[in-house]
């Protein structure tokens, strides 16, 4: 997964630009070809950062959600389990958009 910032997609779209032109002309600059490989390989450690980071918060996710049910089966009847069972909802819904981010990440 690559994770471009703004400036990185500007400068790779202009050196795209100007290795196309060159290459046009059989004159392409190496320093062009390196430079594009350099954003590359940051924005390749970044994404895998950030990936990791997701995956991290997956896990913490699914953590939270088993606390959660171990607390609704252990709670007796009335308030207390109603509470519980709102707190495993918000903690499953919690969970679903860590996947879902964590994949969204994968996949792009």
């Amino acid at each position: 997964m690559h994770s471009y910032t703004r400036a990185e997609s500007r400068e790779r779209g202009r050196l795209f630009r100007k290795g196309l032109h060159q290459s046009i002309g059989d004159n392409l600059d190496p320093k062009v070809t390196a430079r594009m490989h350099e954003i590359d390989a940051i924005a390749a450690e970044r994404g895998a950062r950030e990936l990791a980071a997701l995956l991290r918060q997956q896990e913490t996710a699914r953590d939270t959600v088993a606390t959660a049910k171990a607390a609704v089966r252990a709670s007796k009847w009335g308030p207390d389990r109603s509470a519980a069972k709102d707190a495993l909802r918000d903690a499953e819904k919690h969970l679903r958009r860590a996947e879902s981010a964590y994949h969204r990440a994968k996949n792009s």
